[in-house]
């Protein structure tokens, strides 16, 4: 096949996929979706996008490893702990201390749950800390994720030994079961609601947010569906609210306007 051919049947793969499970191929950088089906391609021995379309057809639990592949579930707890740290210095006390009768953070593109179990046991530490954890009810901790499996296993609480590469040994043993699988705290999950979410094309939680967690997502979107997606994060946070992108990610276009850094080694910003 030629080039032009490779192209339209990539083209034509894509679109397929987006019609028929509303995944929303257009929005998401090229080179990251021919990367991720070509490492299905492979493992199914198929060696052209006209045939794994077909593929596709004939195998309906293809097509939940394919949107697993691309929809990039790959998180730990506390996954790059001096944001997290940084967090627990600038913004979590400042949230606790705040009047809001209910304090809502919002972990978009949570994956498997890791880190939204992780953000509220940064709260349950604070309350704890400060003697006051008759007041952590008012802590809701929004996580969504357009991937329904991931979403399966997060609403569980039970993590294997790879999740916790990261996580300090005191949070381990405070906040987790002694013997695999690892189960979070009831205290903890409580605080935690799973919802199924598109970023793209679904609107974000209703009510005003204090705290937005969306890293290493944006990062595989094109520029259109980015700058879209900040101007959604800055129309959700309430005035002051903060939120926090992946190591490698920063803001683009007109957000740079609307948020100012709080912390921009973490990447931590501040809505204006």
């Amino acid at each position: 096949m030629t080039e032009v051919q490779i192209d339209r049947a990539f083209a034509a793969l894509t679109a397929k996929i987006s019609r028929d499970r509303g995944f929303g191929c257009a929005s998401y950088k090229e080179r990251c979706l021919r990367r991720r089906i070509a490492v299905r391609m492979r493992a199914r021995g198929v060696h052209t996008y006209d045939a794994y379309a077909r593929l596709l057809d004939d195998d309906t639990r293809e097509y939940e490893l394919l949107l697993d592949a691309l929809t990039i579930n790959v998180t730990k707890f506390f996954r790059n702990w001096d944001a997290f740290a940084a967090l627990d210095r600038l913004v979590i006390p400042a949230l606790w201390s705040s009047p809001h009768e209910s304090i809502r953070i919002w972990s978009a593109g949570c994956a498997s749950g890791e880190e939204a179990y992780s953000l509220a046991i940064l709260f349950h530490r604070h309350a704890a800390r400060a003697g006051a954890l008759a007041r952590l009810s008012r802590v809701k901790v929004i996580a969504s994720d357009i991937d329904k499996g991931s979403l399966d296993q997060a609403a569980k609480g039970a993590y294997q030994e790879a999740s916790f590469a990261d996580t300090p040994a005191d949070i381990r043993r405070a906040y987790f079961s002694a013997t695999s699988p690892y189960a979070v705290h009831p205290e903890v999950r409580q605080m935690v609601r799973f919802e199924h979410r598109d970023l793209l094309r679904d609107a974000p939680p209703p009510g005003a947010l204090h705290l937005v967690c969306c890293r290493n997502v944006i990062i595989y979107f094109d520029r259109e569906s980015q700058e879209m997606l900040f101007r959604r994060f800055h129309d959700a946070l309430a005035p002051g609210g903060v939120l926090v992108l992946g190591k490698v990610e920063t803001l683009l276009g007109d957000a740079r306007n609307h948020f100012q850094p709080l912390e921009t080694r973490e990447r931590i910003f501040r809505r204006l």
